[in-house]
């Protein structure tokens, strides 16, 4: 057994999931093809490439098209929020306790 073949073990026991012998070969492929892919992509020169934290420059608003302004707004049937939920009391929805 190979040791990503391990790692993979151990994460799937960690994870809570369990899977047959040829699930784990198949997840093993996947995650060599992924882990070439970043060594493909380790070869590259980045040394004039600028740190980011977002994919997208929010300063400059490039994706401004795919946003839209927080606004509040009136929901006419608000009846129709809280009908499937599993606990309710008028248009309240009862939810569990997580402080005591």
């Amino acid at each position: 057994m190979s040791d990503l073949t391990s790692t993979i073990k151990r994460m799937a026991h960690l994870a809570r999931l369990n899977f047959p012998e040829a699930e784990l070969a198949r997840y093993t492929q996947k995650v060599e093809a992924v882990l070439s892919y970043v060594e493909k992509l380790n070869e590259l020169d980045t040394t004039k490439v600028e740190p980011t934290s977002h994919a997208v420059d929010f300063v400059t608003r490039e994706v401004q098209a795919t946003l839209r302004p927080d606004e509040v707004r009136r929901f006419e049937h608000p009846d129709e929020i809280v009908a499937d939920a599993p606990e309710k009391e008028g248009l309240y929805v009862q939810v569990p306790r997580v402080i005591e």
